[in-house]
């Protein structure tokens, strides 16, 4: 349906030879949208959104009216508007899910007498398989060849599945495994700056835009792209032409001037910049970058620093489009008419910026001279909290002391039976180039190959106890590694090419040597991990690592070189060279003219075109994966991997009204900065975990568990895995000393028998007690991992109870039919005294329940004491209520669907 157009913007563009339609911002501000070009660039990018879809149902003249008048209260009003992302990318983890729930919407929409084909995306989808490799083999040349095959090996019966959704869906690609990391490959190939579309033989433009089934989709801001991370809750809606409901969100202007000194690094510069503004507080906030230090930022640079949002806390990192844009489109091989298209079109709609550009109006701003970064590592637990490379050594003893509690045992060493090294605290047993965000950037990439090469030639070596891999984003990389000569040192040091894709990052980073497992073990050793990587959080890179440090690649090098969190890298040596002199740091750190000139010799287009060429044909492994097409899935019940999950079991076409929440049970007690990895890890599944144990009942061997990202096209597995994070910490459950107990446990009540949290929630449910679970602060941070919604759902817990949450579980629990509601005040589960065995009761689900409105609970003690307390209600909209009232987004698109 065409816009109604209020505002006259519709209008014609000349570029490449070729005429486009497009909807004009400074032609609207002609026929009465006062001020709009004066709005920040990513604001542009929503109003340019709103004026190509007004049709006075799910945007209004109003809409696009309150868009400008953001310049006046500058994203304080709470004004609800519906955002229509161009696509929607996923990652296999988080991709699996979705094409399972596309599949099962088909099957129920035939159950409520349906057409199938209506659960079609209406948007390009592209699924990366990106997130199954796992570091098991490492150290040799056919690291990479063996746990490609093992790859295969394991997820065979998730491969199939997905190659079927690629037969069965419109608008549904898969970039087959081994391609590279979905967000390197969306800011290589898929993203365009400037989306188009044929629309009744007129060829559209408009903004790229998307949401994703990753939190780091924000990558791609870095080159114009406006997009967030979503759960795979409401990318299947937006999938299926659904809007997004968003709050007009508050812009804060990050203003960025000078140049990065010798010695540092991208990753310097993101690290400096995350905990900024994790201390600025810009948590469901937009973040757009601006100032002198634009004029001459690489893209990549631009997309590191996007990369990690989440870590900042924002919904996105917004560079807008310039000069350097199209410098990194034309080396990225992007089409000649694509270029002169996003050139012409930023052009047209005051979205161009270059050094003559007025400061945009922000909400509010901040500002880093970039020439006084300094080299930085972030860690041991937290993306977050930043450590001076020089300030690394004495911070990792703190921790020893604050963290971990062991600081009487900081000089303690242990043997490594069959081996003539022993192990300490400290010491470095994984060393990890990994992840997007470092691997996309060509000047760490070839900082840490020439850093190799400068080690190798003085005699260097990793050292042995060290896990080392390098696993690429994109294919791009390994030839230009190969083609530069800097693999051959980087492979002189261990750190051979294991996978292209997200491996450590993402907790794949495989088993460490049995005997160094052991060591770790049986004599509790303070062991870490030195990764390129966008998140350290506890329990997630290793079982068997506790201090976790994001570095940038050569940083990674060094320490793999080092050994040890013990050493300071800045003043103390690396090791002793071929020549029996000490080799410093500073001796081989490459400069960066050198950096530069491998860029410019051995990074081109032609590389680019060729590497992307059959980007969507796989390898012969790949070509080998067999499927009958077919438009509904031929579910397999004794499948492990791939099973129809129960949310549309008995689902009618009208909703039930919702009930009141009463007399439930408390499922948990958390503190603050309980992760979606906490609530639903990604990672190693027990054997003695309620996971593992229907594993085995289905005669699955503990070698060939997989993990539980692989494992979630399966709600069987992914119930049992939801809080059984091995570092999950629930204050109702003590040991006899008083101290809380690790892992995925409960109290049962009112008996107060210690259990696994799975198998409480089925007990409660066999009585029809419905549950709720308390925490603290940043509730939901971390990962976009619909499953911790899901998970939550499945269960039965009705309500979760925080003093505050991330914005997409937020986001992902209303999706699923949850309540969000927040602590007023200063108010908290601990200081209301909560124990774990009360009742809680919260009437006002049932009645006219408005967006935010305040709800009382009745907390009940077991001694019959009574507590009412006010309650936030975190439904923001009207359109989240909508999914609230219907269970969820998924039931409300099924039942629009089938009326």
């Amino acid at each position: 349906m065409p816009s109604l157009d209020s505002f006259k913007a519709r209008q014609t563009l000349q570029a490449g030879g070729k005429t486009y339609t497009y909807y004009s911002i400074p032609e609207a501000e002609k026929n009465g949208l006062a001020s709009a070009t004066a709005l920040p660039f990513s604001m542009k990018v929503l109003l340019e959104n709103l004026l190509r879809f007004e049709d006075d149902r799910s945007v209004r003249k109003a809409d696009i009216e309150a868009t400008v008048g953001w310049l006046a209260e500058k994203g304080k009003a709470e004004v609800e508007i519906a955002f229509r992302p161009a696509r929607v990318l996923m990652q296999d983890f988080t991709g699996v899910p979705a094409v399972v729930d596309l599949a099962a919407m088909r099957d129920a929409m035939v159950a409520l007498g349906g057409d199938p084909q209506k659960i079609n995306p209406l948007v390009p989808v592209d699924l990366v398989i990106d997130h199954s490799v796992i570091v098991d083999e490492f150290g040799t040349p056919k690291a990479l060849a063996d746990n490609v095959a093992l790859e295969y090996s394991r997820n065979g019966e998730r491969y199939t599945f997905l190659k079927w959704g690629q037969s069965a869906f419109d608008n549904f690609s898969v970039v087959p495994p081994g391609t590279g990391i979905c967000h390197q490959v969306n800011l290589e190939y898929l993203a365009q700056t400037v989306w188009t579309k044929s629309e009744d033989g007129t060829e559209i433009a408009y903004p790229d835009s998307l949401v994703g089934t990753d939190s780091h989709t924000t990558m791609v801001n870095g080159m114009a792209v406006l997009g967030w991370g979503v759960g795979g809750i409401e990318a299947e809606a937006a999938m299926l032409g659904q809007p997004l409901s968003m709050l007009i969100p508050e812009v804060v202007g990050f203003k960025l001037s000078g140049k990065l000194p010798e010695g540092t690094t991208a990753t310097d510069l993101v690290l400096t910049v995350t905990q900024m503004l994790r201390k600025k507080g810009v948590v469901g906030k937009f973040v757009e970058f601006y100032g002198p230090g634009l004029d001459d930022m690489a893209v990549a640079d631009r997309a590191t620093i996007s990369n990690m949002a989440p870590e900042y806390g924002a919904t996105c990192g917004f560079f807008p489009i310039d000069q350097r844009t199209i410098d990194f489109l034309k080396v990225t091989g992007r089409s000649d008419d694509r270029i002169a298209l996003v050139e012409a079109y930023a052009k047209a709609q005051g979205m161009w910026r270059d050094a003559k550009t007025p400061d945009p109006v922000f909400t509010d701003t901040l500002h880093l001279d970039m020439g006084e970064v300094r080299p930085s590592l972030a860690g041991p637990k937290r993306p977050q909290d930043r450590v001076l490379l020089d300030a690394a050594k004495p911070g990792f003893a703190t921790s020893m002391e604050s963290e971990f509690k062991k600081a009487a045992d900081l000089a303690s060493r242990y043997p490594v039976e069959g081996t003539n090294f022993d192990i300490g605290h400290g010491d470095v047993v994984i060393a990890a180039i990994t992840s997007c965000t470092n691997t996309s950037n060509p000047s760490v990439m070839i900082g840490a190959g020439l850093l190799a090469r400068n080690a190798v030639a003085k005699g260097l070596r990793s050292k042995p106890w060290v896990k080392t891999s390098l696993a690429p984003g994109s294919q791009v990389v390994g030839e230009y590694l190969e083609k530069s000569g800097l693999q051959e040192p980087l492979d002189a040091l261990g750190f051979n090419l294991v996978g292209f894709g997200c491996t450590t990052c993402i907790g794949n980073s495989g088993p460490l040597p049995e005997a160094i497992s052991k060591a770790i073990n049986d004599n509790d050793v303070v062991a870490a991990a030195v990764l390129s990587g966008n998140r350290n959080f506890e329990g997630r890179v290793n079982p068997d690592v506790r201090a976790n440090y994001l570095a940038s690649p050569p940083l990674v090098v060094a320490y793999a070189l080092a050994g040890s969190m013990q050493i300071d890298i800045t003043t103390e040596p690396l090791g002793q060279g071929s020549d029996g002199k000490p080799v410093y740091l500073r001796d081989i750190w490459p400069s960066s003219a050198e950096v530069q000139q491998f860029i410019e010799e051995n990074i081109t287009s032609e590389l680019f075109k060729r590497r992307y060429a059959d980007v969507f044909g796989g390898d012969q492994n790949w070509k080998n994966v067999e499927v009958t097409e077919a438009e509904t899935f031929a579910w397999n019940p004794g499948s492990t991997y791939v099973q129809n999950p129960p949310y549309f079991v008995g689902m009618e076409k009208t909703p039930k009204p919702v009930e009141d929440i009463e007399n439930a049970r408390i499922l948990g007690l958390f503190l603050d900065s309980i992760t979606t990895d906490h609530i639903s890890p990604a990672g190693n599944i027990r054997a003695a975990s309620p996971a593992g144990e229907y594993l085995q009942a289905h005669q699955v061997r503990v070698q060939d568990f997989n993990q539980y990202g692989t494992r979630r096209g399966n709600h069987e597995v992914m119930m049992r895995g939801t809080f059984a994070n091995i570092r999950i910490k629930n204050q109702m459950v003590r040991d006899p000393s008083g101290s809380v107990v690790e892992g995925g446990w409960t109290l049962f009540q009112p008996s107060g028998e210690k259990m696994f949290i799975y198998d409480a929630a089925q007990k409660y449910a066999a009585q029809g007690t419905p549950l709720v679970v308390f925490a603290g602060k940043e509730y939901g941070t971390g990962s976009s991992r619909d499953w911790a919604a899901k998970g939550t759902k499945l269960l039965g817990i009705r309500a979760v109870v925080a003093e505050s949450f991330e914005r997409i579980h937020r986001s992902n629990l209303v999706g699923m039919g949850v309540v969000p509601l927040v602590f007023q005040g200063d108010t908290s589960w601990a200081s209301l005294g909560l124990k774990g065995d009360e009742t809680v009761t919260i009437k006002g689900l049932s009645g006219e329940l408005k967006p935010r409105q305040t709800l009382i609970a009745e907390i009940t003690a077991s001694d019959g004491s009574k507590k009412e307390v006010p309650l936030t209600c975190r439904i923001d909209t009207l359109d989240e209520l909508e999914y609230f009232r219907n269970g969820g987004i998924l039931p409300y698109v099924l039942r629009s669907l089938a009326a």
